[in-house]
């Protein structure tokens, strides 16, 4: 930059922010990319003030998924464009402090190894796994990763291409690595990257070590680092079919009835949105039994996403295409997941004929139902032991899981927003073990594993959370879009080989349990402004939580910020800003700000009765929570103002 006083101008004229003029110095200072001031150079002579305050408002912190920010800005600098690269993307990746860029996950590669060696000591190298999906400059960003961590001293074991999100975790686990990284942005837009953090359990950071990596990272203020002499560098060990080979073999072992899937008919369309899934999903189906199809055009890996809105499986359109397809083919499961495979999104047939989306905590709510009723019914889980059994889910998560859970005689455990808190509570039930049953734990299988937490701790029967994240198994500390799709599928062959459908299923505990209905509703604010916007809305709930909504007395309200609530274990409940409202007609709602995406979230819950005629109870409760939104709506506006 030839002229700071620009900037300081800028400044004086509201134009830009303390924090960007900041920001930028502190990436100027600390760079040696000559991209960089060329970048911000141009931006600052064509006066586009709000793209540097989105760039540079603030530094990337870990959120419940880790660091995440726009790798493509809003507006492309000719020195980020550069020669172009594949697929349309630009040469280099967004200039920025806020951005997924070489200087932000450096920082972050660093600062991660930094905090692993006090744990692993002078004796040995660290060994880390570092996994990427499909999303432009994934693999650049884990090339470039490696070779910090090699050129650092540490052993970097790299997947060969894109992979799933879990299977890193996995990974991690099986290799006994001290740490590990996924280059994703999940399910964000086709413009977002991210760097995934986990520990040496294959789970993501959570306390003390988010809070002790950060403030390594934090304490970088340059990507420039003296690589060590060649013979005291860390060694490549590239991962390919082998490790792919390993993890579903023991995913095999998390089906419960292998026998249903030569029993039936069962159809299913597949497709991974551009993404990773395809690498074990499709080949373990059909291995299986299960007669899979893809849907060729978006087994592409291209982090374009060039035939969906958004890679999103929450997203209806994004399923339209497999839809058409299992609509001409005859399938009546659709099974969608997103770029690095940790989330499903499902279609399925209903009476009538017709596909129907299930929501995150409908799919939830039957794959929880399908593994306790299994495991009782084929003894697994008994009388004796099912003391020991234990669901794991978020919060927000549907209570009728709960509901579920306990008609089986099975506790539920519910956790914060994101899946760390479900891996930090399978971490503990593992501690649990005696330790020397424990000692290869990692390596048995899923039968072994299973008897010796029922005997000695407790045993993880399924977990998940809303947002159509899910997981069967504890060999995988994170959401497992994998496993999700082989329950799915065993579910959905178990039921048509006795002549039903999961939309009859579906209505079945319905009737059992009363018609739960459950909306995730978000208010977007990008960019600087709107995360200001954001915290202020948040605190507002907190500091002034509403007394009546919709007409209806609050009766409770419980505030997770105060770090007091403890969970249905005794464990505390890490200090979040949630807040729970509960009504007195039975209605309820949850508001949070996104950990990785610029929103602030609302969860609203209704429940009918058990034994009402469904279709009428679902009218009345759809109606409640209709009413319910548009006031909570007005009140957030309210509230903004």
């Amino acid at each position: 930059m030839k002229d700071l006083k620009i900037l300081e101008q800028a400044v004086a004229e509201g134009k830009l922010l303390t924090s960007s003029l900041e920001n930028i110095k502190l990436l100027l200072n600390g760079t040696q990319d000559p991209v960089a001031p060329a970048a911000v150079e141009e931006l600052v002579q064509r006066e586009l003030w709000d793209e540097l305050n989105n760039r540079f408002y603030k530094t990337l912190a870990f959120g419940t998924g880790g660091l995440r920010g726009r790798t493509i800005g809003t507006v492309v600098a000719s020195a980020e464009q550069g020669e172009g690269a594949e697929n349309g993307r630009p040469q280099f990746p967004c200039v920025g402090t806020a951005c997924m860029n070489y200087f932000n996950v450096g920082r972050a590669m660093r600062g991660l190894i930094e905090y692993v060696r006090g744990f692993v000591g002078a004796e040995r190298k660290p060994l880390l796994v570092i996994g990427h999906d499909t999303r432009h400059f994934s693999r650049d960003f884990a090339e470039f990763c490696a070779r910090v961590a090699m050129e650092s001293g540490c052993d970097c074991a790299l997947f060969d291409g894109p992979c799933s999100t879990p299977e890193v975790s996995f990974a991690i686990r099986d290799l006994d690595a001290d740490t590990g990284v996924v280059i994703t942005a999940s399910h964000n837009p086709a413009h977002d990257n991210g760097f995934k953090a986990y520990f040496n359990d294959g789970a993501q950071l959570v306390a003390p070590h988010d809070k002790g990596v950060i403030d390594c990272v934090n304490a970088l203020q340059s990507d420039r680092y003296d690589p060590l002499p060649v013979q005291r560098q860390g060694k490549l060990i590239v991962l390919g079919k082998d490790m792919d080979i390993r993890f579903m073999n023991r995913l095999k072992g998390i089906i419960l009835r292998p026998e249903v899937f030569g029993a039936s008919s069962a159809k299913v369309v597949y497709t991974n949105l551009h993404g990773t899934g395809g690498r074990c999903i499709v080949p373990l189906l059909r291995e299986l039994g299960c007669e899979v199809s893809t849907v060729a055009a978006q087994d592409v890996q291209d982090g374009r996403f060039p035939t969906v809105q958004s890679p999103n499986p929450e997203n209806a359109s994004a399923l339209d295409m497999a839809i058409a397809q299992a609509n001409e083919e005859g399938a009546d499961l659709v099974i969608a997941t997103d770029p690095d495979s940790d989330r499903m999104g499902i279609a399925v047939r209903d009476a009538v004929g017709r596909m129907q989306l299930l929501t995150g905590n409908q799919t939830g709510c039957l794959l929880a139902w399908y593994r306790c009723m299994s495991m009782c019914e084929l003894g697994i889980i008994t009388p004796e032991n099912k003391q020991r059994a234990v669901m794991v889910k978020t919060y927000v998560t549907s209570p009728l899981q709960d509901a579920i859970a306990a008609s089986y005689g099975i506790a539920t455990v519910n956790v914060l927003t994101g899946f760390k808190y479900i891996a930090a509570k399978l971490g503990k039930y593992e501690q649990a073990l005696p330790q020397k049953l424990r000692v290869n734990y990692r390596r048995m299988d899923e039968k072994d594993t299973r008897s010796l937490r029922l005997e000695h701790s407790k045993y993880f029967v399924f977990g998940g959370e809303e947002s159509y994240g899910y997981l069967a198994q504890d060999f995988v500390r994170d959401k497992d879009a994998n496993a999700a799709a082989l329950c799915l599928a065993e579910l959905n062959a178990y039921l048509v080989a006795h002549g039903s459908n999961l939309m009859d299923c579906l209505n079945k505990i319905y009737a059992q349990f009363g018609y739960y209905a459950e909306v995730s509703k978000s208010l977007v604010m990008e960019g600087a402004d709107g995360a200001a916007k954001i915290a202020a809305l948040t605190q507002s709930y907190i500091d002034q939580p509403p007394t009546e909504m919709d007409g209806v007395r609050v009766i409770a309200h419980r505030d997770f910020s105060s770090g007091a609530i403890r969970d249905a274990e005794g464990d505390p409940v890490p200090a979040e800003k949630l807040l729970f409202i509960d009504l007195a007609d039975g209605r309820s709602f949850a508001v949070r700000p996104s950990g990785t995406e610029p929103k602030i979230k609302f969860y609203l819950f209704a429940h009918g009765k058990p034994g009402e005629d469904v279709s009428a109870s679902k009218a009345a409760v759809q109606a409640g929570m209709d009413s319910l939104w548009k006031a909570i709506s007005s009140d957030a506006e309210a509230r903004q103002r």
